[in-house]
C-alpha cells in the first residue's frame, strides 16, 4: 500500500483576504454608477448596491460615499434612501439639500423627494 503524500506547505496556504479588498472591488463598481447619475435625478442605496450587483449592499454603498476625497467630482449628492429622503445630518444635510435644489429637485412638505419625479430609472 502506498501512502498518500502529505500536502506541500505552499498548497496548504490559504490566501489571507483583507476585508478591504472586497470593499475596495465594490467601490470600484461603484464609481462608474455613481457618476452616471444624470443631473436632476436621485437614486437610492439601494439601487446602486443592485446595479454593483451586490443586493444586500445598500449599507456598503454609503461607507463608499462617506469616504469619498472632499474633492471628489462624483455626484454622492444624487444618492438618497429608499423612503427619498437625505440620510445625512447636520451640514452635510444642508449640503446635500441644496446641491439637490440647485438641480432643480424639489422637496415635498415632509423633506422627502417624489422618486416617480425625480428618481433615475434604470
Amino acid at each position: 500500500m502506498t501512502k498518500a503524500k502529505p500536502p506541500s506547505r505552499a498548497s496548504s496556504r490559504r490566501k489571507a483576504v483583507s476585508p478591504h479588498m472586497a470593499a475596495d472591488t465594490f467601490a470600484q463598481r461603484l464609481y462608474p454608477i455613481i457618476a452616471a447619475i444624470p443631473f436632476g435625478k436621485v437614486t437610492t442605496y439601494g439601487t446602486l448596491a443592485r446595479l454593483a450587483g451586490s443586493s444586500r449592499a445598500a449599507r456598503q454603498v454609503g461607507g463608499v460615499l462617506r469616504h469619498l476625497p472632499k474633492d471628489s467630482t462624483l455626484p454622492w449628492h444624487r444618492v438618497i434612501n429608499h423612503q427619498g429622503r437625505i440620510s445625512l445630518t447636520g451640514s452635510a444635510l444642508l449640503r446635500q439639500k441644496r446641491q439637490l435644489r440647485e438641480e432643480s429637485i424639489v422637496f415635498r412638505k415632509d423633506g422627502s423627494i417624489d422618486l416617480e419625479l425625480f428618481g433615475w430609472n434604470i
